[in-house]
Order: C-alpha cells, then sequence, then structure tokens
C-alpha cells in the first residue's frame, strides 16, 4: 500500500532498551520516506540516545516524574499542533496511546494490547515466545507502509563522543557491564569476579555502567585483584559508551540496556541471561554475538519475563551455575 507521509511521530515512552531497540523503525521509515519530517517522543532522560541523530527532525521529551499528568496534557497539545500525517506508537501502556488515540494524525498505529487501541487505525499483535525479535514485533506496525524487512537499531555517536573515548582505545579492551536494574538479571557479582580473575586476556577491561553501579564495580575489580582492570562507571555518556563499545574485542553484558547498545553499534556482544531467556525476542543483534547461559534447564527458568529483584526459588542458580569458561574462552581467542 501506498502512503505519502510528510510528518511522522514515532513514541516510545519506556525505558533505556526499549528506545534503542525503536530506532530501528526510525530506520526503516526514512529509508521510505526520506523527506518526512521525522519525531521521536521519549521519557525524559533518554533523550540524549539520540542527542544529534541524523533522521530526526525533533526529540519529544515527557517528564513522567515531575507532573506527570500535567505534562502529559501539555505534550497532547504539542502533538496536536504538529498535524502529524502517522503516529507510531510502539509503547504498550495507557499514557502512550491517550497521546497516540487524541493526536489528531491522519493515521494512528499501535499495539492491540494498548488500553487506547480502540482508537488505533492499524493494530499490531504483540506476541512474546513465538520467535520474533522484539525489532521484528515493532517492524509489524509499520510493514504496511514500507516492506516486509525489519531495520536493526542503531545510534549516531558524535565526533566528540568518538573523541571522547579516543584515549581508552591504545590497546585491545574488552569491556563488561555487571548491572541490571533487575536483580535476576544481573550475573552475580561473585561471578563477575571470578571471570575477571581467571582470564587471561592481554589487554585493558573496562567496566561500563551508571554512576550508580560505580561502587559494585569498585568491588568486583579489587576482589579479583585484576591489574589491567578501569572502572569507567559514570565516565561517559549513552553515546560515549557506545562508541567505545564499538571497538572492544568483546562486549561482556547482561539482558539489559548495554546489550542493545551494543546491537545498536553492531559490537562485538557475549550477552548472558540468567532469569531470562532469548527467545523472548530481547537478544543480542550485532553479527559477532553469542548467548551464555545455563547449560541444563532449570524448572523455574524462566520465572518471567522482565527480571525480578529477587530469586522466587531463593538459590538464583540460573546465574551462578553459569560456567565461567564459557566467558573467558571468548576473549582467550581473541
Amino acid at each position: 500500500m501506498t502512503k505519502s507521509f510528510q510528518k511522522i511521530l514515532v513514541i516510545q515512552t519506556a525505558f533505556i532498551g526499549d528506545v534503542i531497540l525503536a530506532t530501528g523503525v526510525l530506520e526503516k521509515l526514512h529509508q521510505h520516506y526520506p523527506q518526512a519530517q521525522l519525531d521521536f517522543l521519549v521519557r525524559k532522560g533518554n533523550e540524549g540516545l539520540v542527542k544529534n541523530h541524523p533522521f530526526i527532525n525533533q526529540t519529544l521529551v515527557w517528564d513522567k516524574k515531575a507532573g506527570k499528568y500535567k505534562n502529559l496534557m501539555k505534550m497532547l497539545k504539542t502533538i496536536r499542533a504538529e498535524r502529524y500525517d502517522l503516529v507510531v506508537n510502539i509503547q504498550r501502556f495507557a499514557n502512550s496511546g491517550f497521546l497516540t488515540a487524541f493526536s489528531k494524525a491522519k493515521m494512528k498505529v499501535g499495539f492491540d494490547k494498548n488500553p487506547f487501541s480502540w482508537a488505533f487505525d492499524k493494530k499490531a499483535p504483540h506476541e512474546i515466545n513465538n520467535g520474533k525479535h522484539e525489532v521484528e514485533r515493532n517492524h509489524d506496525l509499520i510493514a504496511e507502509f514500507t516492506d516486509s524487512n525489519a531495520a536493526k537499531p542503531k545510534l549516531y555517536p558524535s565526533d566528540a563522543d568518538f573523541e571522547k573515548v579516543s584515549g581508552l582505545k591504545g590497546e585491545p579492551f574488552i569491556c563488561f557491564a555487571p548491572a541490571s536494574v533487575w536483580f535476576t538479571k544481573q550475573f552475580p557479582k561473585e561471578k563477575w569476579i571470578e571471570f575477571l580473575s581467571e582470564t587471561d586476556f592481554q589487554g585493558k577491561i573496562y567496566a561500563l555502567g551508571a554512576p550508580s553501579d560505580q561502587a559494585l564495580c569498585d568491588e568486583i575489580i579489587q576482589k579479583s585483584d585484576n591489574q589491567t582492570a578501569e572502572n569507567l562507571c559514570g565516565k561517559l555518556s549513552l553515546l560515549e559508551s557506545a562508541a567505545l563499545m564499538q571497538a572492544a574485542q568483546m562486549n561482556y553484558v547482561n539482558d539489559s540496556a548495554p546489550m542493545h547498545l551494543a546491537s545498536s553499534m553492531n559490537a562485538p556482544t557475549a550477552a548472558i541471561f540468567c532469569s531470562t531467556i532469548p527467545d523472548f525476542g530481547f537478544g543480542p543483534l550485532s553479527e559477532n554475538s553469542k548467548v551464555i547461559q545455563i547449560e541444563e534447564p532449570l524448572a523455574c527458568r524462566p520465572c518471567g519475563l522482565h527480571g525480578k529483584k529477587a530469586c522466587p526459588e531463593g538459590h538464583f542458580k540460573c546465574g551462578f551455575e553459569i560456567k565461567i569458561n564459557a566467558l573467558t574462552q571468548l576473549n582467550n581467542n581473541n
């Protein structure tokens, strides 16, 4: 079906990883509508991911914490004033559905799970565990207007971002990002300590994460007694981290935002899955990527789609029983 869209808004107000995966939709829409004004709506705090993005006309930022609903109404007013030809809502919850339903857009598209999907002109199912990756599910929203092939997510660090990390690339290096919002998505710190203790990688090892992850990485590095490891938590922006990960020999990550950062740069990725499983559709997308998980099935795994604050069974075998040589053999071969 041939459509002519001059003004397009893509909405993804969830977390960092979700925003990164949504950039695949931006890639595909720009490919088919290169002259269109392409805007992107994200939650406050995630706008830095698409700073200086070459395809985005403007990034709309919704503050979900301070005056959440007051700001929601302000955002609706802004959206309605733009008179979009197409609004693509990748978020499945009510607030984004409300913005889409009352956007006054000529065409409104979203997932059928959204509470406001009754007002959408086109709906697509969002089904977990059917073999589709999340980027493919997102692409289903726009396949009718583009083509049948999903685009991979892509971020665009600036020249300044690459310059910021250029001094860290003097010798071969690997990166690891040990933290996660969810405990059961996080490879246990004891295992990270074991990894840093046993690896014979000849080069630098960089710990990546937010300022809040600094203490965790300090402890891992100190207890491993690895003299080549350096804690960069809180010292790099997301785009600067992405720029660094692109040049790494390997990036060791949880099923969390840093995995998607690596995917967005097609960077080498070793993705460690504890309580969650790749079959949910959120696995690594880099050409050089490997999933690391326990070899034997557990009756309790997976225990949920998004991870939990603690292991429901109290043993966290899905993390502790992952063999360290599954990690070390990847960098020992480089």
